[in-house]
């Protein structure tokens, strides 16, 4: 995998990233830093530094989910995936120094790229939640895809705007889950954790 020319690109365009920012961020510089010539770079990327930043920040993305897939593996409720899944999230946000730093310096360069890849965002989100809502007991009259489309927007909203909720504390995202997010899709009480 290491030599693959795409990922070998999108590393060492992050690397820049992490140094210099999207903004002062170049193909030259990504070449440089892959060790590679910027025809290179461009056979990859034909329509240069855009195209390339695209595609490191849609890799990053995927990284992320990944990852937070990882975190709700083994979850059997679809209570239990949305509070691992929205601490997980949060934390992984706020502790992403680059995106941290772009988001305080660049968010004029990086917003437009985030918005580029919402829709496939919140695809990815609502196709993963469908088997959850799917088994979960639902109320009568909702409709499985609607519910997981609803879940995995409130998901997205609450990360990057969690209002009154301390998305830290495990507790308040458990409460935030049952009273807020599921109240309307899941039928019967949600049974106490014990």
């Amino acid at each position: 995998m290491q030599d693959d020319p795409r990922r070998r690109i999108l590393v060492a365009t992050y690397a820049c990233v992490a140094r210099w920012g999207l903004a002062k961020t170049t193909v030259e510089d990504a070449a440089r830093e892959a060790g590679l010539s910027r025809a290179t770079v461009y056979r990859y990327y034909p329509g240069g530094r855009d195209e390339l930043l695209d595609a490191v920040v849609a890799w990053q993305m995927l990284e992320f989910f990944g990852r937070l897939q990882d975190e709700v593996a083994g979850a059997d409720t679809l209570e239990a995936v949305l509070t691992r899944g929205l601490t997980f999230a949060r934390r992984s946000l706020l502790d992403h120094q680059v995106l941290q730093t772009v988001l305080q310096t660049e968010p004029d360069v990086l917003l437009p790229k985030l918005t580029v890849q919402a829709n496939r965002i919140l695809g990815l989100i609502t196709a993963f939640l469908v088997p959850f809502v799917a088994r979960a007991p639902r109320r009568p009259g909702v409709d499985v895809d609607e519910a997981a489309d609803f879940l995995a927007r409130m998901s997205l909203s609450l990360l990057s705007a969690p209002g009154r909720w301390n998305l830290e504390d495990l507790d308040q995202v458990t409460d935030l889950v049952r009273r807020e997010l599921l109240a309307g899709i899941v039928a019967g009480p949600l049974p106490t954790p014990g």
